[in-house]
């Protein structure tokens, strides 16, 4: 039996997961519409850091250095997230939008990188009649970028028109919903992806990629509509000068306890990143799986991602210190990596998805932490908590692009050496260039338990009663 909008709006709260991150001026049906963004937004993070990442590495015989390069152009943008949404804040225009710009550029650019990225592809490949050698390369890296330009800036506009509507009691919850869109759109792409590309061929691909394309701009355009209401500006507020970002910055610096925390940010996740471009290919190339059983890879990490975003809400709701619980990520991550390094002398492919699950866990608890610690710090001049958590968003997402082209240049460098007997018969196998890599991962995860101590001793954990309806959410989560 099919049930009516209105029958469910009788529903009791409790049967309705996040009814309560509703509110008079945003009301749940729009809402869920406003969060399809961020389904878009995982579908592209699916096809970049999953799909085609193992499709060029095994298919195409693209070399994985390139390949980590081309998914690292995406994170050249990133450092700009904050100044991104500090100039959505302050946006002018007659007509009074601040957010929708930035959302509708940022679907043409996402729209555009993607439509064009196929055929980049395949002229990478060597698959080119005419024009010069290096057009390949060109060409698909012009693609990723403008994917990534739309990704950031869709997503911090998103993410800002969502608090902008949100009141104070339910932007937490608001954004918290958000972030399990994008992580649900991100399972879900990849259970859909790994279906339409189980027998792999060159047509597929533009098929599948620029379907993508067209599905973006659907749902984005779906998101946004109606979404910010008209206000016209008068000559006065058209003339009014913007706030300089600098001083802020300087002022954020200036604490201490937030470049420390920066640090932690940025050495945890260049341990969980590194492996981005190679988890696929090491299942591909290692463990002989399809194109499909590696897709569903992107899905393990994801659901494992949602898993510790569920714990470090409910563990923050019981007042645990959110610095024990970044370590609990890490550590987390460690036992992850050692299960993939042993997948593949064991031949265990279950093995080898727990691992899968478990990076995301870990990634999922420490990202949350992380994030909670950044919101958690005190005001200090200018500096406020949306250029805190910008501060964050660029740190993390800087931090990935890094990671993943060292852990592609890596692999390369290192199992080519160890493939032509660098290192003695013993470790001439295509294995050693990837557990090379893993444990590496593992050994900056326990560097980043090193530089997160002092904050745990600075900052000790002081327990707070919190009420029985209490929430947890993510506010402006620069993803």
């Amino acid at each position: 039996m099919i049930l009516r909008k209105a029958q469910i709006a009788r529903m009791p709260m409790s049967w309705l997961p996040f009814a309560d991150a509703a509110s008079e001026g945003l009301p749940i049906w729009q809402l869920l519409r406003l969060g399809l963004f961020q389904v878009s937004v995982g579908m592209a993070a699916v096809l970049l850091l999953g799909t085609l990442n193992r499709v060029m590495i095994v298919e195409l015989s693209v070399p994985a250095s390139v390949v980590a390069l081309m998914i690292a152009l995406p994170v050249v943008s990133a450092p700009f997230r904050a100044m991104l949404g500090h100039k959505s804040d302050n946006h002018k225009s007659w007509i009074g939008w601040k957010r929708i710009p930035y959302l509708w550029f940022g679907s043409l650019w996402q729209f555009g990188g993607l439509a064009i990225m196929p055929f980049a592809l395949i002229v990478l490949s060597g698959d080119q009649h005419l024009g010069p050698d290096w057009a390949g390369e060109l060409l698909a890296g012009l693609s990723f970028l403008m994917t990534g330009i739309g990704m950031h800036m869709t997503q911090t506009a998103g993410l800002a028109l969502a608090s902008d509507r949100a009141t104070d009691e339910t932007r937490p919850r608001v954004v918290a919903l958000l972030y399990v869109m994008f992580l649900l759109g991100m399972a879900v792409s990849a259970v859909v992806l790994g279906w339409l590309l189980r027998d792999y061929d060159p047509i597929t691909l533009v098929r599948v990629v620029q379907g993508c394309a067209v599905a973006t701009m659907a749902l984005n355009l779906v998101a946004l509509w109606k979404q910010e209401k008209v206000r016209p500006m008068t000559a006065d507020q058209m003339a009014e000068v913007r706030p300089i970002f600098m001083e802020g910055w300087r002022d954020l610096m200036a604490g201490g306890v937030a470049g420390r925390l920066l640090l932690v940010v940025v050495l945890g996740t260049m341990a969980f990143q590194m492996q981005d471009v190679l988890l696929e290919p090491y299942g591909a190339e290692i463990l002989g799986m399809s194109v499909g059983n590696t897709t569903w890879l992107t899905a393990c990490n994801a659901l494992g991602a949602l898993a510790g975003f569920v714990l470090a809400g409910r563990w923050l709701m019981q007042g645990r210190d959110m610095y024990r619980m970044a370590a609990r990520g890490l550590l987390t991550g460690v036992a992850a990596f050692l299960a993939v390094m042993f997948a593949a002398p064991l031949g265990s492919t279950v093995m080898f998805y727990a691992g899968a699950v478990a990076i995301g866990l870990g990634a999922g608890l420490f990202a949350v932490s992380t994030l909670t610690a950044a919101m958690a710090l005190p005001e200090q001049g200018t500096a406020g908590r949306g250029l805190v958590l910008g501060a964050w968003g660029a740190a993390q997402a800087t931090a990935a692009g890094l990671a993943i082209a060292i852990g592609g240049a890596l692999r390369d460098t290192v199992g080519s050496f160890a493939l032509s007997g660098g290192f003695g018969d013993v470790f001439a196998t295509p294995a050693f260039g990837y557990a090379f890599v893993y444990q590496l991962e593992i050994v900056v995860l326990f560097a980043t338990l090193i530089a997160l101590a002092p904050l745990v001793r600075v900052l000790p954990h002081i327990p707070q009663s919190r009420s029985s309806d209490a929430r947890v959410g993510i506010a402006d989560f620069p993803t």
